[in-house]
């Protein structure tokens, strides 16, 4: 099997709850076949970026339900596969890349850590639909379709 993609947690959230960028999302994913790579702490941010959803009544609690049990179904039938990230070796990853390439693309933290964890999770591919963290995956050497 060809390595997992990586997608940025805003490109995840898109694909389970249905918003402005869901067809995109879909789009990218489809185009890729292959798995997509879910973290430990990407899934601690879904899971914020979810109950922000449901605070500003973007959503419904049936609807989170819904995309909770969409993505634990993903993960079983192995289209979503699981990873914890081991912190030091990603962080030295990311402040490497932070040296290197914060201050010409103007990349955010988050941002940044989103791409040393599929540099470090050896990522096929890297997805997102932020411009800055697609030139710093580009500019680190991940395909970005």
């Amino acid at each position: 099997m060809s390595a997992p993609v990586y997608a940025d947690t805003s490109l995840l959230v898109s694909l389970y709850l249905a918003d402005a960028n869901t067809p995109a999302a879909l789009a990218a994913v489809s185009a890729v076949a292959r798995p997509l790579i879910l973290t430990t702490w990407q899934q601690f941010e879904m899971e914020n970026a979810l109950q922000l959803r449901l605070f500003r009544r973007e959503s419904s609690r049936a609807d989170l339900v819904e995309a909770e049990e969409r993505l634990h179904a993903d993960l079983a039938a192995g289209a979503i596969l699981s990873f914890t990230l081991p912190l030091p070796p990603v962080l030295s990853q990311a402040r490497k890349l932070t040296a290197t390439h914060s201050a010409l693309i103007g990349t955010r933290a988050f941002d940044v850590f989103h791409v040393a964890a599929a540099l470090h999770l050896k990522a096929s591919a890297f997805l997102s639909f932020d411009n800055r963290q697609i030139a710093l995956a580009r500019a680190a050497g991940l395909p970005v379709p």
